[in-house]
């Protein structure tokens, strides 16, 4: 018997089947919607996570309080522009400050072109009657209009001789307020009145200003104490050697060892590569979970697979009496579970690229959605694939079953 006759046999059996066909190939859609969901929410997400570290400058590096020798990226004060660092605080009884000492130290490194120091927490803005929680950072502004990568979309930077001025995030000015927070337009932060000067060309409620008076606007911060020392190193190919001569200066200024290190030095190429295979652990177990609906439509596959040979048990021993080969009775049967995992396998595709335009829209504001979802050509083809298979695999033990069915036996089966 030819392939294309074996072909036809297999689509009769599952179009004349059709609810338990069904059934079963809803067990593979759901399977497939998942993954390709859970797949593109995490391309998009490390698509963004590029984009934004990428921006970062590979010649900064970001020196924080607290050391974590278990290496978790949720621990410490955090890199530039808000990304956790690599260090959680060590067990102290006294606060662990980074402070002009450790500047003094660090403008003596001639590796190093630019400092900058920041300060960073919460506090409430004030704008047209309407109050609300923003983060605030307190930059140099010397300098800081030299060594951020973030850029201006309206207005100018901080500058040397700015005081009660700020420069606000894209997303502060456009949306946070019932009305835009525009350019020269005044705020009250932590009770004191700010004119702002700069919008940002990004999506954060972030503020940025002068470090004195974020000192003020700030709970509980000291003049002179910081929570972040960012560097701009004069030579990126040195990068590294640069790190580790800043660790050594900075443990001898601060009279401590490998062992008692109460420091970190982060850099974007070390947070990169850090979150994006937090990203990638978080997506294999995600997609591990998914995938056990594939293995419940696998089961259902094996099952009706089983059934069509018990109902076609009859008009096997037919084909079998007018010369058909064990080798057919194996290839239709194979087909048509080839055929419910691949329908299944087109179904869940379709349900999962309208899923991950809709997910990000259902998580509006978290995380989650910030980056999108992008569906790859990639994951649609190792979806696919993977249906394919589970089909072919489940279908295999009762396509063999029905192929070695004796003539004789199959033709007296009631």
């Amino acid at each position: 018997m030819k392939l294309h006759k074996c072909f036809k046999h297999a689509l009769n059996m599952v179009l004349h089947s059709k609810l338990r066909s069904w059934l079963t190939i809803l067990g593979i859609v759901i399977g497939v919607a998942a993954v390709i969901a859970i797949m593109s929410l995490s391309a998009g997400m490390e698509q963004q996570l590029n984009s934004r570290l990428g921006g970062l400058g590979a010649d900064i590096l970001t020196v924080t309080p607290g050391f974590s020798r278990g290496g978790s990226i949720f621990g410490g004060r955090g890199g530039p522009e808000g990304f956790g660092g690599g260090g959680g605080t060590t067990a102290t009884s006294t606060p662990i400050q980074l402070t002009r000492t450790d500047v003094q130290v660090l403008r003596g490194m001639p590796e190093i072109a630019l400092i900058e120091t920041q300060i960073s927490g919460s506090t409430n803005i004030t704008y047209l009657g309407k109050t609300g929680k923003v983060s605030v950072t307190g930059v140099d502004q010397k300098v800081w209009s030299q060594i951020t990568t973030s850029t201006i979309a309206q207005g100018r930077m901080l500058d040397s001789a700015d005081q009660n001025v700020v420069v606000i995030g894209g997303r502060l000015s456009a949306s946070y307020f019932d009305k835009p927070l525009g350019i020269n337009q005044m705020v009250s932060i932590g009770g004191n009145a700010f004119r702002v000067v700069g919008v940002l060309n990004d999506q954060n409620n972030g503020v940025y200003m002068p470090i004195q008076m974020a000192s003020t606007v700030i709970p509980d911060k000291t003049n002179g104490v910081y929570d972040d020392i960012i560097v701009r190193v004069r030579n990126v190919n040195q990068l590294n050697e640069t790190m580790t001569a800043m660790t050594a200066n900075l443990a001898m200024s601060r009279h401590v060892t490998g062992k008692t290190q109460d420091f970190s030095i982060t850099s974007s190429q070390q947070l990169q590569a850090t979150i994006s295979s937090t990203l990638s652990a978080m997506s294999t177990f995600l997609i591990a979970i998914a995938a056990v609906s594939l293995i419940v439509g696998a089961v259902g596959v094996a099952n009706t697979m089983f059934t069509s040979v018990l109902e076609k048990t009859k008009e096997i021993g037919i084909m079998k009496a007018i010369g058909a080969r064990n080798h057919d009775i194996l290839m239709i049967f194979l087909f048509n579970a080839a055929l419910i995992g691949l329908i299944g396998g087109i179904l869940g595709i379709i349900l999962g690229i309208i899923l991950s335009g809709f997910i990000p829209l259902l998580l509006a504001g978290t995380q989650f959605s910030r980056g999108g979802s992008l569906v790859t050509m990639s994951s649609i083809v190792l979806s696919l694939s993977v249906a394919l298979f589970v089909g072919i695999i489940a279908g295999i033990v009762p396509a063999y079953q029905g192929s070695k069915l004796k003539p004789v036996d199959a033709l007296r089966y009631e």
